[in-house]
């Protein structure tokens, strides 16, 4: 089920810079911020603490997917663009290639979720302790036994993108946790933070930032 930490060493590319906050997108693969244990320090956070040495985390994405991350530089900045995803004003797109046909087009995933334990990190549908999770969905193009499709979680619950997609019978191609057999055989996790709207923790200007798929 897992797979040895081996991140990749490319420059982290930046989107936004400015006073109060800054923008960038994590590659696949890399923390985002440390795991337990000296082999799992390594992270996008300690990285970019070496030029921001006042970055503080506002949110994460899981170690396999790839996409826009946002951070604060200050106090304030941490504590309001936090907010704005606690509160769900940050509007959050995914882009993702999933086994097999997605019909129809476009719909909604109101599963609740809840944690695996005896199988951690794994998460599962739970209809009694889950915590509610809702991920809408909408059908970019179709290819040979599978779908590319943008999904717009107005939650954000651990691995929630990866199990409504397996709940829908179609599990995003390469994920090393969930996939099996040929939809498991994929170099990374096909799944990308593509886009993210959020106001400026400072001037309440709207904001948005993106990063094309690079699958």
């Amino acid at each position: 089920m897992f797979t040895p930490y081996d991140p990749p060493t490319d420059p982290i590319e930046i989107l936004h810079e400015d006073a109060d906050m800054l923008a960038v997108v994590k590659p696949a693969g890399l923390l985002s911020v440390p795991g337990r244990g000296e082999e799992l320090a390594d992270c996008l956070i300690s990285r970019l603490a070496v030029t921001f040495p006042n970055i503080l985390l506002v949110h994460r994405l899981d170690r396999d997917t790839s996409g826009v991350m946002v951070f604060g530089l200050t106090p304030h900045a941490q504590r309001t663009l936090s907010m704005e995803f606690e509160t769900r004003r940050a509007k959050k797109t995914y882009f993702a290639r999933v086994w097999g046909k997605l019909e129809p087009r476009e719909g909604t995933v109101d599963l609740p979720l809840t944690v695996d334990w005896p199988n951690r990190p794994r998460q599962m549908v739970c209809h009694e302790n889950g915590r509610p999770a809702v991920t809408d969905w909408r059908v970019v193009s179709y290819g040979e036994n599978e779908t590319r499709v943008r999904l717009m979680p107005r939650t954000g619950r651990s691995h929630q993108l990866r199990v409504h997609m397996l709940s829908k019978g179609h599990v995003i191609l390469g994920d090393p946790i969930y996939a099996e057999g040929k939809a498991r055989a994929f170099p990374r996790l096909m799944l990308h933070s593509e886009e993210l709207r959020i106001n400026h923790p400072e001037s309440g200007r709207g904001m948005r930032f993106r990063s094309a798929a690079p699958f």
